[in-house]
């Protein structure tokens, strides 16, 4: 998300970081690639301008001007007002209505309206400890309904069943009456999307709205179309008074457009976003923290968080406790590292939060860190026995081969696997020795260099590059 701009941006904050004085002319030039790198990232033009025109005011204040560093008070300036033009705050669920709390979900078809319903269902049980009905009321598609019904079973959520021959009216009222009686606290409503915004569609959905009365209408739409996203969004939000928007599909949108310009554009906060095809793939929108992460900050309070609500603390523990005690790193504890990491969501999405991550190339990230990458890695470690994991040396030429049929690799795969294995082991032998950690740091400081990039990766870098 954001590679793009994030690179341009933070081209332009390093040009400005070294001067001694900031002048008229070089906040211009500055600017000018600011507004330069909105554009191209799809940003809406009035945006955009609008944006450029509030920096500009605050830059050329007496406070930026003076500053003894004002390159970095410049910074400050861009941190602060991108953070304002995406909502300035978090803005979370209302439940401040008496229950069931219903929330109705609006979009066109193709948005990924049905899964992010599921995906909302299961934020607000893990996150909140709601109880969470959630039925479909798009008549339209039967394979909607079945879609949300298996996601309703997956994730252990209450499921109201509905019929194609039904009123979408009639389904939802059945929902909220069932989750009054049985006292469950959030009822979601799907509803059903078009291809494109119709006079059939508003009506119906706009009379669903008037007569449920749901405590927040969240507008779900894809992120990879851009502006099209924010003034569809308009639309929507005039016709309904939508509360917010989940902006989804955010993994594969290298732009940003929509993220900067559907508050400015709707005046409705983004709420949530979808950062990939699993039903944990799902965040609070930080306004803050994507800024963070458009200024090459990283985001590590939401790596914090996935990482205290995903990762197995009991797994975690067990593993640091051997490492302590100078027990050998084996394959078996490399093969739930890498669980462990594929629970924190996609690498895309992980690395996306890494500091100093917009001053790598992100082609090579993708290269060398795909989640398919790690699909292999894993199958290569299951197709050893027990004993190869815990005693990697017995691994011969016959056993390569073997490992490799059972996996679906070559040869050549295992052997890079192995190269990565032993230069981990040799990692966490120094970090269970005293002082061991800081000294890692100091290495892996050292291994970043000067522009904060990745080491290289030619010869001894991750499997399969």
């Amino acid at each position: 998300m954001f590679d793009n701009l994030s690179q341009r941006l933070n081209q332009t904050v390093k040009s400005l970081t070294g001067r001694g004085r900031l002048t008229e002319d070089n906040i211009k030039d500055a600017l000018r690639e600011v507004r330069v790198s909105l554009i191209e990232a799809d940003v809406a033009l009035p945006v955009a301008k609008d944006f450029i025109e509030r920096v500009k005011e605050k830059a050329l204040g007496e406070k930026v001007m003076q500053s003894l560093t004002p390159g970095q008070a410049l910074i400050k300036v861009v941190n602060d007002e991108l953070t304002e033009l995406m909502g300035g705050t978090q803005a979370d669920i209302n439940f401040n209505a008496a229950p069931p709390v219903v929330i109705l979900m609006a979009g066109l078809q193709g948005s990924g309206k049905t899964t992010t319903s599921a995906k909302l269902g299961r934020f607000l049980k893990n996150q909140y400890k709601k109880s969470v009905l959630v039925t479909s009321a798009d008549i339209y598609r039967p394979a909607a309904i079945k879609q949300l019904e298996t996601l309703a079973n997956d994730l252990d959520l209450h499921f109201e069943p509905s019929e194609t021959s039904e009123k979408p009216l009639k389904i939802a009222e059945r929902a909220i009456a069932r989750a009054k009686r049985e006292q469950i606290d959030v009822v979601i409503v799907d509803t059903a999307g078009r291809l494109h915004i119709d006079h059939d569609m508003m009506d119906e959905i706009k009379t669903l709205h008037k007569a449920i009365k749901p405590t927040e209408t969240l507008f779900v739409v894809d992120s990879m179309t851009g502006q099209d996203a924010a003034n569809t969004a308009k639309a929507f939000n005039d016709a309904l008074e939508i509360t917010g928007v989940v902006l989804t599909k955010i993994d594969g949108d290298a732009r940003g457009g929509a993220a900067l310009s559907v508050r400015q554009i709707t005046g409705k906060p983004i709420k949530f976003i979808g950062t990939g095809e699993k039903t944990d793939a799902f965040e609070v929108f930080h306004p803050d923290r994507i800024t963070s992460r458009l200024l090459g900050m990283g985001d590590v309070l939401s790596l914090i968080e996935e990482a205290e609500q995903k990762i197995d603390k009991d797994k975690a523990q067990k593993a640091a406790k051997k490492f302590k005690k100078g027990k050998t790193f084996d394959l078996q504890d490399f093969l739930e590292q890498m669980e462990q990491m594929e629970k924190m969501g996609s690498m895309s999405s992980l690395i996306s939060k890494l500091p100093g991550i917009p001053n790598i190339d992100p082609e090579l990230v993708k290269q060398q860190l795909s989640d398919k990458k790690f699909a292999r890695m894993r199958a290569i470690v299951h197709s050893m026995t027990p004993k190869e994991r815990r005693f990697p040396d017995v691994i011969n030429g016959s056993r390569k081969k073997r490992i490799a049929t059972g996996s679906g690799t070559e040869v050549q795969d295992v052997n890079r696997l192995l190269k990565q294995f032993s230069q981990m082991q040799k990692m966490m032998k120094k970090l269970s020795k005293k002082g061991g950690a800081m000294k890692m740091m100091r290495q892996m400081q050292g291994m970043m260099g000067q522009g904060g990039g990745m080491p290289p990766m030619g010869g001894g870098g991750f499997p399969f590059s």
